[in-house]
């Protein structure tokens, strides 16, 4: 079945194109065997050296292996995109697109392994077991609360292990709201915004905003998030909250305002959307600050469509969406990120790096304007900047 929230032109071209090539991407050898010396080199009994070597000095697989340039797409399949859990098998297509951008735009090689569990401890485990082969994690598609916990769990393996749809999304977010709040002449540390899903992106973009966990000499709060779910506002006096969600009250809301999201948008600056589409119109917008910026990323269909946005009043108008202006695309972070912070010999992806993968962003558009708040992601210019700062950063 054709997923009805594709344009029907590109379901079918992509399945044709998957049918074609069975798989984006594909595993080639670097030398040639073309003799007995090739292959008594590359395997027995040449290859029992550089055995030794590593298993005297472990550091010594990142140069003698494929370790120091191999990522890992991890993922259970149970929040793809917008289809939701899936399960492993049907989420191979997306962890083949994750590994091939990361080849294209940072010269990395990437793996998609979709495991067959859902159980937090069998999932940390597996990758436990299968971590000496890469020199990181990218964590995808992984549903909220399961998604933070794992991540948490894992970063004492020595390498850099990251949830891309939640620091991914909240870099990207970061970078273009800095631009848009230049263009609006407006401080971040003024704005007022609310967040529309309280998943992994959203609750990554929030403690972002509100600098939880991050050095305050390199990262700038903005002046209040409130976090709205299906059921409204999160609230301190709201009943049977997950405990993410309470924690999420530590550090938003701070006027405990309750009601619907369309309460809460009332004077915001800034309307950020990573729930479903065709949530607001026009009039909703009508009741935010003057001259909003409005960052609606939904997939396929955002939040509200950028026309209506604008014929709100919003000054600037961002989405998830390829065809619109002002893309929020994770390709503008996770590859620069990984390829600096194993340029770096990073074994976390710390707080100081996603801050400065997020104002190298920022800076690589010199001139924002309304309709170009973040770099075109095909600009594959873009990754160098943010690994050049991200390593800059893991050293420091």
């Amino acid at each position: 079945m054709i997923w009805s929230g594709i344009m029907p032109d590109f379901a079918k071209e992509s399945l044709d194109l998957h049918r074609h090539l069975r798989g984006k991407i594909a595993i080639m050898g670097k030398l040639p065997i073309t003799t007995t010396d090739d292959l008594s080199l590359a395997y027995t009994p040449g290859v029992a050296a550089p055995c030794e070597a590593i298993a005297a000095d472990p550091k010594a697989a990142y140069e003698l292996t494929i370790k120091g340039n191999t990522i890992a797409v991890v993922s259970d399949g149970s929040a793809v995109l917008g289809l939701g859990n899936i399960g492993a098998l049907a989420a191979i297509p997306v962890m083949e697109g994750k590994a091939l951008l990361f080849k294209q735009y940072a010269d990395l090689d990437a793996w998609p392994l979709c495991l067959d569990t859902q159980d937090v401890d069998e999932i940390v485990e597996t990758v436990r077991r299968i971590a000496p082969v890469f020199g990181g994690i990218n964590l995808e598609d992984i549903a909220a609360p399961r998604c933070f916990e794992i991540e948490a769990r894992l970063q004492d393996l020595g390498i850099p292990v990251f949830h891309d749809d939640q620091h991914g999304t909240a870099i990207v977010l970061l970078a273009g709201m800095l631009n848009a709040a230049k263009i609006t002449g407006r401080k971040p540390t003024d704005l007022k915004v609310v967040i529309n899903g309280a998943g992994a992106a959203g609750t990554a973009i929030a403690s972002l905003l509100r600098c939880v966990d991050f050095d305050p000499a390199v990262c700038t709060p903005v002046a209040d998030v409130v976090v709205c779910d299906s059921k409204g506002v999160i609230h301190r006096d709201r009943e049977g909250l997950s405990v993410e969600k309470q924690a999420l009250l530590q550090y938003t809301n701070r006027d405990n305002r309750s009601g619907s999201l369309r309460d809460v948008l009332v004077d915001a600056d800034v309307f950020v959307g990573v729930s479903k589409g065709n949530l607001l119109t026009a009039d909703d917008i009508r009741l935010m600050a003057p001259d909003p910026i409005v960052l609606a990323m939904a997939n396929p269909t955002p939040e509200i469509m950028p026309d209506d946005a604008r014929a709100g009043g919003a000054a600037i108008v961002g989405t998830g969406r390829s065809d619109f202006p002002n893309q929020v695309n994770n390709v503008l972070a996770f590859p620069g990120i990984f390829r600096g912070a194993l340029d770096a010999g990073a074994a976390q992806i710390t707080p100081a790096m996603k801050i400065a993968a997020a104002y190298a962003l920022a800076d690589a558009v010199p001139n924002p304007r309304p309709d170009k708040i973040l770099p075109s992601p095909l600009d594959k210019t873009v990754p160098p900047l943010v690994a050049k700062a991200v390593a800059k950063a893991a050293q420091a």
